[in-house]
């Protein structure tokens, strides 16, 4: 029987599923916004040191926290997106895989396995934005993901290749080459503002963009944020402007 689940919210969307008896849903631990009396709650390592150390890695909790109905047909479980954005569920086959960016991973079924996936090639990982560690998703099962901003979908075909503001890659089936690429033209790297490097996407396979990177909407905040006395903050209003200098 497939997972009863629904997402709400718009904007700042949250995830509510209907448990019923025999189905397991897990996440990292601290994830759950609200749930019935009936369901059950079960922390574990999730794989022993080595899986909690892998988390880690990735940005995920280092314990994994189940969750059962104990008593009833019916339970309600319910996850809030830590950011405005979109949650994207997405069903695995057997042996399917899917890479997501750090921190992505919501819940999931509990026959899908969560473990990280390295960057094979060093300026990837290096300049790619997201490190060299991502995580990876293999079924059977449903995932759930949380994104930042809107989402773009490419289906890129065979050899087509995208290039990427480093950050904005959320998702992209295993099939997806990721790799980075440095800008041309010695004007574009001085004055144009993008950085140095690119990321390439090259199909064949599905990826999903990110329109607002948490990390984007961080750097612009910080430069509204008051400055100390000290000189750390962004570039803002002086504390002294609120409260004086005493």
């Amino acid at each position: 029987m497939a997972l009863e689940y629904q997402i709400k919210g718009g904007g700042l969307p949250y995830l509510e599923i209907v448990l019923k008896p025999g189905e397991i849903i897990y996440s990292e631990t601290g994830a759950m916004s609200w749930m019935s009396n009936n369901v059950e709650m079960k922390t574990r390592s999730g794989g022993g040191l080595g899986k909690m150390f892998k988390r880690a890695l990735s940005g995920e909790s280092l314990f994994i926290t189940d969750f059962s109905l104990k008593g009833g047909d019916r339970g309600l479980l319910a996850f809030a997106s830590e950011f405005p954005g979109r949650i994207i569920a997405r069903e695995l086959k057997d042996g399917e895989t899917i890479i997501a960016q750090k921190d992505a991973f919501m819940c999931a079924e509990k026959s899908v396995d969560l473990d990280i996936f390295f960057q094979k090639k060093f300026s990837a990982g290096l300049f790619g934005g997201e490190g060299f560690i991502m995580e990876k998703l293999t079924g059977p099962g449903l995932v759930f993901f949380e994104l930042d901003g809107d989402i773009v979908e490419h289906e890129l075909a065979d050899g087509e290749e995208l290039l990427v503001d480093t950050g904005h890659v959320a998702l992209l089936e295993s099939s997806v080459s990721f790799n980075v690429k440095m800008m041309k033209g010695f004007k574009n790297i001085l004055f144009g503002g993008e950085g140095l490097f690119l990321a390439t996407l090259k199909g064949p396979g599905k990826v999903w963009l990110q329109s607002m990177p948490m990390k984007n909407l961080a750097l612009k905040m910080l430069q509204y944020l008051p400055r100390t006395k000290g000189g750390g903050g962004g570039g803002g209003i002086h504390f002294s402007t609120f409260f004086g200098d005493d």
